[in-house]
């Protein structure tokens, strides 16, 4: 079992910032790949970021060049810095986590990020 905490959302002006992050604990060596998604209000959860144990991320298009996602191993914590926030990234952030050896897969409890003037 692994569980995921995620924080740091709040209500930002379009073009801010905010950073999320997540943290994970239980039986952490069993995960090999973290990812963020989002579900922004009346639409489907979607995936918007991924990084493995090895260090490989990507990121969706919707995203690309404004997210950054980081793992700082040794706290067993994940980050999402956003950069130029537009309105259209106003959703529920969700922390997701696939692990060995059966691929499960948990989810935090989300945050909320409101881009709005």
């Amino acid at each position: 079992q692994v569980q995921l905490v995620e924080s740091g959302g709040g209500l930002v002006q379009p073009g801010g910032s905010l950073r999320l992050s997540c943290a994970a604990s239980g039986n952490i060596d069993s995960i090999y790949v973290m990812a963020w998604y989002r579900q922004p209000p009346g639409k489907q959860r979607e995936w918007i970021a991924h990084i493995t144990e090895i260090g490989v991320i990507v990121y969706s298009n919707s995203v690309k060049g404004r997210f950054t996602i980081a793992r700082d191993n040794p706290k067993n914590t994940m980050f999402l810095p956003m950069n130029s926030l537009k309105l259209e990234d106003t959703a529920a952030y969700y922390c997701n986590a696939h692990c060995r050896p059966d691929n499960d897969s948990f989810w935090g409890q989300g945050t909320q990020v409101t881009v709005s003037s």
